[in-house]
């Protein structure tokens, strides 16, 4: 009679457990913020401006290139969005440059720090030019700040950029090179949002660039595995010292009309150890959260995050300023 009263007990103790943990999770559902995937758009768009801005000046100089740098493709490129850069040159013929941000507003985006540029193996005759030339991406005190809101991220640490297909913006602006496909890694890189809180990403993606009727566009795919999970574009830990991880399901394709921390389409699935339910993101959305068709003279409002728990789905829709 005894051990029945006690496994009576017991599973009454249980349930309330149960109970109790479900609950939690259930409110846990209803209270999510989609910090995680606030926080990842938002590193990885400003980490794509800073690799455009790399882009930008190594392609448009002839000495780092190997191609020579017609005054042409300085009128497709364009200067440094808003003069919010300035380029130091001192250690150009080691194949080294520094991009100094001064503070100056653009894009809604107020920039301060440097980010060191190296082209590694230049000494021994490697170019820009060559297939699987590779630059060192230096992200120091790299600070951005959304002037709308004052949001910020900062990031600091190192990425590799690898030419995988060869050729320069010359070929494909001039020439007959269709694309140039791009590979980014990094580890251990830190972001610091809102000086409160430091995530840190390991990188793996894929970029094949085109150039149309004055656009240039970037896709961007996931090439990385972690925990069996493929196709991810980053993993590592939140603000909040989670591991997670972000798995690329559709494209990220953005452009230079609205910029890298705007992305026109692509889907991204996050998953976060501490959560019972997965944040699904979608990029390119009106402020409704629907997919939306862009013009040349108009650009997406922003992403559109879901989530689903016991059968119930939350949303929340972001804006990319």
């Amino acid at each position: 009679m005894k051990s029945k009263l006690v496994y009576v007990l017991a599973l009454i103790v249980l349930s309330g457990s149960l109970v109790f943990t479900g609950c939690k999770k259930r409110k846990a559902a209803k209270n999510e913020d989609g910090q995680a995937s606030t926080d990842n758009r938002s590193a990885q768009g400003e980490l794509d401006a800073g690799i455009s801005d790399a882009n930008s000046t190594i392609q448009g100089d002839g000495l780092l290139n190997g191609k020579g740098a017609p005054a042409e493709l300085a009128k497709v490129l364009g200067g440094p969005c808003g003069n919010s850069y300035t380029v130091d040159t001192t250690g150009r013929y080691m194949g080294k440059v520094t991009l100094n941000y001064t503070g100056i507003s653009c894009w809604n985006r107020t920039r301060t720090g440097k980010i060191k540029l190296t082209l590694l193996n230049y000494a021994s005759g490697v170019r820009w030019k060559h297939a699987n030339a590779q630059l060192q991406i230096e992200y120091i005190n790299y600070k951005v700040t959304r002037t709308s809101d004052g949001k910020s991220v900062e990031l600091n640490g190192t990425a590799f950029v690898t030419n995988n297909s060869g050729g320069t913006w010359v070929d494909l602006f001039f020439a007959s090179q269709a694309s140039l496909v791009h590979s980014v890694s990094a580890s251990g890189l830190n972001a610091t949002f809102d000086n409160d809180g430091t995530a840190i990403y390991n990188i793996n993606r894929k970029f094949t660039y085109t150039y149309s009727a004055g656009v240039f566009t970037a896709v961007g795919e996931g090439t990385g595995s972690h925990d069996g999970i493929n196709n991810l574009e980053n993993w590592g830990t939140t603000r909040k010292g989670d591991d997670f991880t972000s798995e690329v399901q559709t494209p990220i394709i953005w452009n230079t009309s609205c910029g890298a921390h705007a992305p026109l389409q692509g889907k991204v699935q996050i998953k976060v150890d501490n959560k019972s339910f997965t944040l699904n993101c979608l990029f390119g959305t009106d402020s409704n959260g629907n997919s939306m068709t862009v013009g040349p003279n108009s650009c997406p409002w922003g992403f559109k995050v879901d989530w689903t728990y016991k059968k119930k789905t939350y949303t929340k829709i972001f804006n990319y300023n």
